[in-house]
């Protein structure tokens, strides 16, 4: 080869290793501190101690990655993996992958060891309290300095306290402070076992742990089951093909009638269609004023915060304020039948007033079942939004709530003097998502000015998340663990929200092309 050849080459290598580290500091840029700590977590067994150490930046990290070859133009699919984990998906586009690809190959390519995973996914898991109790616990051993969850387990690995043989001490932690994890541990053992020929751990395992509470009891999701509209998709199939219905049992929609009280299956699902020409209609009821019940100081900030974080995602917002009982029904029978569902991707439904759990008051003072209002957009009621998700957001509360001293008001039913029982549903058929501002037997709170706690979250998280490619599912978990951190001035009233869903897909908004602003 010529030297002008070799020169016209090693220009070219040049020129596509600058773009290369374009790239990386372009999506350096997007990277916060939380990242960078999550980062060099996942990458303890791929750069060594001392340099991790040093690392200050994504960039650094990056540096040392392409230093030990396991980061090139050629192949960014570490990085890709990486970025997958840390949930900041929609940067994957700068490395010319997308989120489906990756989950794609992800299985069979992983450089993140199952035991790197298992600790990260535990440190998502663990709160700011349970990482104190868990301190406590170990006091005698733990340095007294500021920590993370992520630095706490990285420090019991570094003093060889837990490795992928030996969790004891994790699993103790566990089991005393947050029971639920122990699932990812014992799918992590299992998993580990099968590859060494081990016996795995027993099934039974899988159980709720001593501790560990159910939101929603067995008696509860009968009664969920029991109120539901009695035309099933299953009936509905049935009379398209004109056989008999199968009748609907327990055991049937346990794989479909969800609520978010335990673990997201890993399983990989498929996800909505979110690409015909308009994302979809979304409703807003706001009442403020009643005739016979107290004023909802407050409810217009979350009004206004539904239209505009909707109205960024591609919904055509509809509010209706101060709505009574006969409006609510016209209301309902307009968006039954509104043509613009036919080229949707997705309906959304927000009800924003007093009310008892399972009901909502209008504002005449009339009482109406939740499920009533859902079931006017089954498949068999509404057939243009067959087959899409149908998502409800119900911020209700009592009518004659306590209103304490400070700028906080109840906004749900009050436990003292209602059993924490679950008296309403989605429709038995598929597609549809509930998130209700309560569980049973707990009160929702609204900010008298700026707003309801679960209202404010919701708005807030899918600012968030939605740019990060989350789906709805885990942004309300998010939400939910949100929600139950927050307390009055006085730190007595506490709430937490309850999701309850039969999706068969993940529901995953298109990012906005624009930034959405405060």
């Amino acid at each position: 080869m010529t030297s002008q050849g070799q020169s016209l080459n090693s220009t070219l290598d040049d020129n596509c290793q600058v773009n290369f580290r374009g790239t990386l500091l372009t999506i350096d840029s997007y990277l916060g501190d939380q990242d960078v700590e999550r980062l060099k977590f996942l990458c303890r067994d791929s750069i060594a101690p001392k340099n991790l150490e040093k690392c200050s930046s994504a960039l650094d990290i990056f540096d040392y990655l392409m230093a030990e070859e396991k980061l090139s133009e050629e192949d960014p699919s570490f990085l890709a993996e990486l970025l997958y984990i840390i949930k900041q998906k929609v940067l994957l586009r700068h490395l010319r992958y997308t989120k489906e690809q990756v989950e794609h190959w992800l299985p069979g390519r992983r450089k993140v060891s199952p035991f790197r995973n298992l600790l990260y996914e535990l440190s998502e898991d663990i709160s700011s309290e349970n990482l104190k109790s868990m301190i406590f616990l170990l006091r005698e051993s733990i340095p007294k300095v500021q920590m993370t969850s992520l630095s706490f387990l990285a420090y019991l690995e570094k003093q060889d306290k837990i490795n992928e043989d030996k969790l004891t001490l994790l699993e103790d932690l566990c089991k005393k402070i947050v029971p639920n994890l122990m699932r990812k541990i014992d799918k992590y053992k299992r998993e580990k076992a099968s590859q060494v020929g081990a016996p795995p751990v027993a099934k039974e395992t899988e159980s709720l742990h001593q501790g560990e509470k159910e939101l929603f009891s067995h008696s509860d999701i009968n009664q969920f089951l029991g109120a539901l509209p009695e035309v099933s998709w299953q009936d509905e199939h049935a009379q398209r093909n004109g056989d008999r219905a199968t009748p609907v049992s327990m055991e049937m929609l346990g794989a479909s009638v969800d609520t978010l009280t335990s673990e997201t299956s890993t399983k990989e699902t498929a996800v909505y269609r979110m690409d015909r020409k308009h994302r979809g209609l979304c409703v807003v009821v706001n009442n403020h004023s009643f005739t016979s019940l107290s004023k909802r100081p407050g409810t217009n900030k979350d009004a206004e915060c539904l239209k505009r974080v909707f109205q960024w995602l591609g919904f055509s917002v509809h509010i209706y304020v101060n709505v009574t009982k006969g409006r609510l029904e016209e209301v309902l029978q307009q968006f039954q039948t509104h043509p613009g569902h036919a080229d949707g991707d997705c309906f959304v439904f927000c009800v924003l007033t007093h009310g008892k759990f399972g009901a909502v008051y209008s504002s005449d003072g009339n009482l109406i079942p939740i499920r009533q209002i859902m079931s006017h957009f089954t498949a068999q009621q509404c057939p243009a939004l067959a087959h899409k998700p149908k998502l409800f957001f119900i911020q209700a509360c009592q009518g004659e709530e306590i209103q304490p001293s400070v700028s906080i008001e109840a906004d749900a039913v009050n436990p003292e003097h209602v059993p924490p029982s679950l008296q309403d549903s989605v429709p038995v058929e598929a597609d549809f998502l509930l998130g209700l501002a309560t569980v049973p037997g707990y009160v929702s709170f609204r900010h008298v000015e700026e707003g309801s706690w679960y209202i404010q979250s919701l708005y807030n998280h899918l600012k968030d998340l939605v740019p990060r490619q989350e789906d709805i599912l885990s942004i309300l978990t998010a939400v939910n663990d949100d929600v139950s951190r927050q307390a009055d001035k006085r730190g007595k009233k506490k709430q937490m929200p309850q999701p309850a869903f039969t999706l068969r897909k993940k529901v995953v908004f298109p990012v906005p092309q624009e930034e959405l602003l405060l």
